[in-house]
């Protein structure tokens, strides 16, 4: 299974992390940081539909998305065109992600930030906030149900978001009892990374006190509006895909028409 394999390589990184900055120096890092320039719950808060859009390299399913890839340009594009919040992922290994592509795109731009990862342990909450995120992503498959409340307060104890995702119906449940005030749903499956559609059934269980966000998957307005109990889509491969970026978000808001 592709998430196991993911885990276990994020486990062997993050040995190697913490023997090179330590666990106090990083935490210590993350006390001294600015605040987030922005509120990602904010931003996905509002009435209309949220954008989130990722700057992404590579995926297991999808392999090199972007060969030539000025991360910096594409963020403060993003912002540009009216991007509500930016994703990056910083995973290295299957994604080819970087934590500094984090800590360079957060002296670029002023919209929230989301470190998209497989967070493991509260020292890559701290990473988070010291390299500049708003919000952080946990995965309910790969944490204990201690774990997922424990780091969800770490993180806001750090004035972090947390966007929570979860898989399936029992996920669904463990993220809402966990606390977690974001809720995405992976319209990708973790085991073999094929899209789906369980967005529709999923997101009747979650209160309507959550934000709900829809990721993975996403590439047509018709798609866009089958997923009616969104707040926010978070939108990865056909935005690093197109060579417009602006007529492509355009066209998944419905607005073909304006420049």
């Amino acid at each position: 299974m592709i998430l196991d394999d993911i885990v276990e390589k994020t486990k062997v990184r993050l040995e190697k992390s913490k023997s090179h900055i330590d666990e106090e120096t990083m935490r210590k890092n993350a006390l001294s940081s600015p605040l987030p320039k922005a509120s990602f719950k904010d931003a996905l808060a509002k009435e209309d539909l949220s954008f989130i859009l990722e700057v992404k390299k590579a995926s297991p399913s999808k392999g090199l998305i972007a060969p030539d890839f000025p991360y910096k340009a594409i963020a403060k594009e993003y912002e540009a065109i009216g991007a509500d919040a930016i994703s990056v992922l910083t995973e290295p290994d299957f994604f080819l992600g970087d934590i500094n592509y984090l800590k360079d795109i957060s002296e670029e731009v002023y919209i929230p930030l989301l470190r998209k990862d497989f967070i493991i342990d509260p020292y890559m909450i701290d990473e988070a906030r010291a390299n500049g995120a708003s919000a952080i992503l946990l995965i309910v498959a790969i944490l204990s149900n201690k774990q997922l409340k424990d780091y969800i307060k770490y993180a806001h104890d750090l004035s972090l978001d947390v966007l929570v995702e979860a898989h399936d119906e029992e996920e669904i449940k463990t993220a809402v009892e966990a606390g977690a005030d974001i809720i995405g749903i992976n319209n990708r499956n973790l085991k073999d990374f094929t899209v789906d559609q369980r967005f529709m059934t999923m997101s009747s269980l979650i209160p309507d006190d959550k934000i709900i966000v829809s990721e993975s998957g996403i590439s047509t307005r018709e798609q866009v509006l089958q997923y009616e109990r969104a707040n926010a889509l978070l939108i990865g491969e056909t935005m690093m895909r197109s060579s417009d970026k602006q007529k492509t978000l355009n066209m998944l808001k419905g607005k073909e028409n304006e420049n």
